[in-house]
């Protein structure tokens, strides 16, 4: 492939309704019909008409990088609170195709992700519009871009259900704060992008929590709160839950049959000392196996050890549980 050439042109391209998109923070280079299939770089958009990609003008950085990447990893919680999975695929090319079955244009988005990938992922290498299943979220980070402003409209036209827009707490000196850090959440109604409060795709996560778990360096208690309390919503919907999950699941099944193996160690040990004592074992002490498991150890040696007989020692566990 041959080196891009640089454009004159401002950064904007044509609308059908005569105005023009805008990408601020881009420039204009070329790249073919031919060229843009292996094309390996970060572009905003690309149209076949002018053969024209708008790229970002400042070089991929962890500051835009990183709330990407926290949402992959905040979703994989969720998913797993929730027992089925939930696939981001980061930086991924939305495609539509014209009459011919040839590339017309192309939208880079900085996160997508499928809430149901099981039904819904695209088979390929792009998301084709009007021929795949759409994403559940599309995720956007304006660090010197601005979205409103160009491809917003583009998604909105697109039929996009959902789309973040977040403006990260952390970027580099050279981008400065001409914009205050924050999330936005548009949805589509009657094909037309509304602000929200909250996600409808994850059941009422605000953007504020969303804003504050993606630029978060260490995930807080009250995100582990917000994720779990998204995540059971999720799964409610889906009559699935953490044991459905293929790790989560392994691991809250064997810390029940540790705390089952520990349960009964510790009804073996009150029985054992009440025995020593020649008490008796009735049926009402055997029934009141779960109230010695809930029971602190210490509490219950101290009872065994000094009941008169088993109703006094019974009359002792209850005043401990």
């Amino acid at each position: 492939m041959t080196e891009s050439e640089p454009l004159p042109a401002e950064a904007t391209s044509p609308r059908a309704d005569g105005g023009a998109y805008e990408f601020p923070g881009c420039h204009p280079i070329r790249i073919t019909r031919d060229e843009i299939a292996d094309y390996d770089g970060r572009y905003e958009y690309w149209e076949a008409r002018t053969e024209t990609a708008w790229e970002v003008n400042e070089p991929t950085s962890p500051y835009h990088e990183l709330p990407s990447q926290r949402l992959a990893r905040l979703s994989d919680r969720i998913a797993a609170i929730r027992g089925s999975p939930i696939e981001t695929f980061g930086t991924s090319d939305l495609l539509v195709r014209d009459a011919k079955g040839a590339r017309h244009s192309i939208l880079q988005a900085d996160q997508i992700l499928y809430l149901n990938p099981g039904r819904s992922q695209p088979p390929g290498h792009a998301v084709e519009i009007g021929q795949d299943d759409l994403p559940d979220v599309i995720l956007e980070v304006d660090l010197t871009t601005d979205v409103r402003r160009g491809k917003l409209a583009i998604y909105e036209s697109w039929r996009f259900p959902e789309v973040w827009v977040d403006v990260p707490d952390e970027r580099s000196p050279s981008t400065g704060k001409t914009r205050p850090s924050t999330l936005t959440i548009y949805l589509l109604e009657d094909g037309r992008y509304r602000t929200a409060p909250a996600s409808v795709a994850f059941a009422g996560w605000t953007a504020a929590e969303i804003h504050k778990a993606m630029n978060e360096r260490d995930c807080s208690a009250e995100t582990v709160a917000v994720l779990t309390r998204v995540g059971r919503v999720l799964g409610e919907r889906l009559g699935t839950g953490p044991d459905d999950d293929p790790f989560l699941g392994v691991q809250r099944r064997e810390s029940r049959a540790e705390g089952e193996r520990a349960g009964a160690t510790k009804v073996f040990e009150v029985m054992q000392l009440l025995g020593a004592r020649d008490i008796a074992i009735s049926q009402a002490l055997i029934d009141a196996r779960d109230l010695i498991v809930e029971a602190p150890l210490p509490a219950l040696q101290r009872a065994a050890i000094d009941c008169a007989d088993g109703d006094d020692f019974l009359r002792r566990l209850k005043a401990l549980t």
